[in-house]
C-alpha cells in the first residue's frame, strides 16, 4: 500500500501567486512561482536547439531551472514514430529548484507521436499546445490513434490550444523565396517565440544567436528571425491564448556574483581547462567518440590558446593510451568515456595504478550492459570503476551531483590524481551530461593551487656513496611516487607492466616485495585526504537516514523537503568521495535506525556499505533510463520511516 505525500514549492503545479488584468481589453497576465514545459517533437523538428535557446533566455532573465534533454540514440530516427520522439523539459522558477521537475505544465506537440509519448506524463488540467497541421490520418495511424484526439474528447481534462504551426510559419515566410519543405524547418522557431510571448521570456539573446549560427546564410536567418518574431505576434494577437505567465527572477536563491548556464559536460570541460592552468601543466585528452561523452572532446578541441591538446583516437584503447603516455611525459592528462568504453580501457587503467601516474579517467555513464540504452541515463558503473580491473589496482571514484557541480568535481579529481599520483575515475552520467542550470563562475582566487613539483635531481644513496634516482621513492605523507619528466639528466629510470622492486623500480617477482607494493599501492588510496561527509538533519531527531551519490542529489534532496514540508522527521547525506569513502561516514550510518540508499541501479552503493560497515541499508533502485521523480522519491521514503 503506498502513500502519497503532499507537495511543496519544489514539486507543485506551479502556484499562482498575482495576476494582473489589463485595461483596454489587453490580456491578462499571471504570475506564477514555478513552470515546467516540455517541448517534444519528431527528433528532425529541432527540438533540443527550442529547449536551448528557452533555456538560455530564462537563465538570462535571473530563474533558478532545470533541464532534461531526452533524445533517441538514433542519428534520424524514423520520421512520426514514436521511437522517434525528441524532448526538452524545462523546469525554471523564483526559487531554488533541483529537477526538472516530475511533470510538465506545458506541453509543446509538434506531432501526434509526440503527443502519444507524452500525454501520460501531464497532470490534468495542464496545457497542451499542438501543431494541428500534424495531425494527418497517417500520422495519426502509425502511432495507434484510430481516431483523432484533438476531436474525440480524450483531452477534454487539459486545456488544449490547437495550432497550425507548420501552415502559421510557411504563410510568415511566404515572402522569403523559399520552398515549403525550407519554410517548414522553421517552425520551431515559430513556437519558441509563442512560448517566448506566453512566459514573457527576452528575445534579444534568441535574435542574436540566429544572427551568429546564420551569418553566412543570410535567407535563412532572416526566414528564422521572422518566424520567431511571427509566433511571438501569434500570441499577442490571437484570442486563443487569453493569458500570459510571469515567473519572477530568482533574487533569493543565488549567492552574489556572475552567472550562466551551463551543461554536465561543459562544466566539466571548463573544470578540466582551470585544473591545467591551476596545475601549470598542458592538457592532453585522448578520448574516441561516444554518447554521452563526446561532448568534452568537442569543447576541449577549442581550446588549444589554453595549451589544451586533444587527440581522436581511433578506438578507446588507444585514446587511453595516448593519454597515459602524456601523463608519463608531464601533462595533465585526461580520458573520456562512456560505460563501454570502461571495459575497454581497463587495462591501461591497471597500468597507470601500476606506473603510479596521474591520469583523469572521466566516465559518462548510460544505460547497459554492452551498447545499452546510449543517449539514456544510468548509475551503474560504480562497481565497473572500483573492481573492473585484474588483480588489486585500487583507483580512486569522485561523482558530481549537480551539472554546475561537474566543474568542482573536475577540479577534485585533478587534486586527486596530482598530489597521490594515481589515475581517478570520475563518475558522471547523462542526466547530468546533458542537462542544465545556473552556475555561478567563480573568481581565480577561489580555484585551488594544483601546482606540482617535479623530480628535479636524484634522490637515493647507495652505499659506495653514489647517487642516484629510484622512481618508486615514496613521499612519507601521500606515499606518491616522485614524477620525473622523460629527457631530464640524471633522472633516466624504469616504468612498467611488471612489478617493481619498491624504491629502486627494478623489475622483481620477490614474492615480499610484491605483498608490499599490492599493500602499499592500498595504503595510498585509503590514505587520501577526502572531506567528511555532512549530514543534513535540522533537528537531529531524524532516525532515517537517506544516503546517496552523483545525480540522485537532486531528486532526493526534493523529496526530502517534501517530507519535511509534510511534518516529517529524515536527515539526508550525499557523497562525492566513493573511494575512498569519508572517514567519518561509518560514525554517521551508525547514528540512524534506518538507513535507505536511491540509486539507478540495482543496489551497488548499498553493496559497497552493507560489505564495509555491516548495516543493513535499504535499496530504492530504478533502471529505466530516466531519472527518479520527486514524488516517488518521496513516497518510498515515506514508508521507509513509518516501517
Amino acid at each position: 500500500m503506498t502513500s502519497q505525500v503532499s507537495s511543496p514549492a519544489e514539486q507543485t503545479d506551479g502556484a499562482v501567486v498575482g495576476e494582473q488584468r489589463k485595461a483596454g481589453g489587453a490580456k491578462t497576465v499571471r504570475r506564477l512561482d514555478r513552470v515546467i514545459i516540455r517541448f517534444a517533437g519528431d527528433s528532425g523538428d529541432g527540438m533540443q536547439l527550442t529547449g536551448d535557446r528557452f533555456t538560455s533566455e530564462t537563465a538570462s532573465f535571473g530563474n533558478d531551472l532545470s533541464t532534461l534533454p531526452n533524445f533517441p540514440a538514433e542519428i534520424r530516427a524514423p520520421a512520426g514514430t514514436l521511437p522517434g520522439v525528441s524532448s526538452f523539459q524545462l523546469h525554471f522558477a523564483d526559487h531554488d529548484i533541483l529537477t526538472p521537475g516530475d511533470a510538465p505544465n506545458v506541453l509543446v506537440a509538434m506531432n501526434p507521436a509526440a503527443l502519444k509519448a507524452n500525454i501520460a506524463d501531464l497532470p490534468r488540467g495542464a496545457e497542451i499546445i499542438v501543431n494541428t497541421d500534424e495531425f494527418t490520418k497517417r500520422a495519426m495511424q502509425k502511432v495507434g490513434y484510430t481516431e483523432n484526439p484533438l476531436e474525440d474528447g480524450s483531452l477534454d481534462g487539459y486545456h488544449l490550444h490547437p495550432v497550425p504551426l507548420t501552415t502559421l510559419t510557411v504563410q510568415a515566410l511566404k515572402d522569403f523565396g523559399l520552398s515549403r519543405k525550407e519554410a517548414e524547418r522553421s517552425k520551431n522557431m515559430f513556437a519558441l517565440g509563442l512560448l517566448s510571448w506566453m512566459y514573457h521570456r527576452p528575445t534579444e539573446g534568441t535574435e542574436r544567436f540566429l544572427k551568429q549560427k546564420f551569418a553566412r546564410k543570410p535567407e535563412i536567418m532572416k526566414a528564422n528571425l521572422a518566424a520567431f518574431r511571427a509566433g511571438w505576434n501569434f500570441g499577442e494577437t490571437t484570442e486563443d491564448f487569453a493569458v500570459s505567465y510571469e515567473v519572477a527572477p530568482a533574487a533569493t536563491a543565488f549567492p552574489t556574483g556572475t552567472y550562466r548556464n551551463i551543461s554536465g559536460n561543459l562544466a566539466l570541460s571548463y573544470g578540466l581547462v582551470a585544473a591545467s592552468r591551476q596545475a601549470d601543466l598542458p592538457l592532453f585528452l585522448g578520448s574516441y567518440p561516444i554518447t554521452p561523452a563526446s561532448d568534452i572532446l568537442h569543447e576541449l578541441s577549442k581550446h588549444k590558446n589554453f595549451g589544451v591538446r586533444t587527440f581522436q583516437a581511433e578506438d578507446e584503447i588507444a585514446g587511453i593510451g595516448a593519454a597515459l603516455g602524456a601523463a608519463f611525459g608531464g601533462s595533465l592528462a585526461v580520458t573520456t568515456t562512456s560505460g563501454p568504453g570502461v571495459a575497454l580501457k581497463s587495462e591501461t587503467v591497471g597500468l597507470a595504478v601500476s606506473l603510479e601516474l596521474p591520469l583523469l579517467v572521466v566516465d559518462i555513464q548510460r544505460g547497459g550492459p554492452s551498447t545499452g540504452l546510449p543517449t539514456k541515463t544510468e548509475q551503474a558503473d560504480l562497481l565497473q570503476a572500483m573492481f573492473g580491473r585484474n588483480g588489486e589496482a585500487p583507483v580512486p571514484v569522485i561523482a558530481p551531483r549537480t551539472p554546475a557541480d561537474c566543474f568542482d568535481a573536475a577540479l577534485e579529481a585533478a587534486r586527486i590524481a596530482l598530489t597521490y599520483r594515481t589515475p581517478v575515475m570520475l563518475l558522471s552520467d547523462g542526466y547530468l551530461a546533458n542537462g542544465s542550470e545556473p552556475w555561478r563562475i567563480p573568481e581565480l582566487e577561489e580555484l585551488p593551487d594544483l601546482r606540482v613539483r617535479f623530480a628535479q635531481g636524484p634522490n637515493h644513496t647507495l652505499a659506495d656513496g653514489s647517487e642516484v634516482f629510484w622512481p618508486y621513492k615514496r613521499d612519507p605523507q601521500t606515499l606518491a611516487r616522485p614524477w620525473a619528466v622523460p629527457g631530464t639528466p640524471g633522472l633516466e629510470h624504469r616504468i612498467g607492466g611488471i612489478e617493481k622492486q619498491d624504491g629502486s623500480g627494478n623489475i622483481s617477482y620477490d614474492p615480499a616485495n610484491h605483498d608490499l607494493m599490492v599493500r602499499t599501492r592500498q595504503a595510498k588510496i585509503d590514505g587520501i585526504d577526502v572531506p567528511d561527509v555532512t549530514v543534513d538533519d535540522p533537528d537531529g531527531t531524524a532516525r532515517t537516514l537517506v544516503l546517496g551519490w552523483g545525480s540522485t542529489y537532486g531528486p532526493i534532496t526534493a523529496a526530502v523537503r517534501r517530507l519535511r514540508a509534510a511534518g516529517e522527521e529524515i536527515a539526508q547525506a550525499h557523497l562525492r568521495h566513493l573511494n575512498p569513502f569519508p572517514a567519518n561516514l561509518g560514525e554517521v550510518l551508525a547514528a540512524y535506525e534506518r538507513v535507505v540508499i536511491p540509486e539507478m541501479n540495482l543496489g551497488q552503493l548499498a553493496t559497497l556499505i552493507r560489505a564495509k560497515y555491516l548495516i543493513d541499508a535499504r535499496s530504492y533502485n530504478q533502471v529505466n533510463g530516466m531519472p527518479f521523480k520527486a514524488e516517488q522519491l518521496a513516497t518510498a521514503l515515506k514508508e521507509a520511516i513509518h516501517d
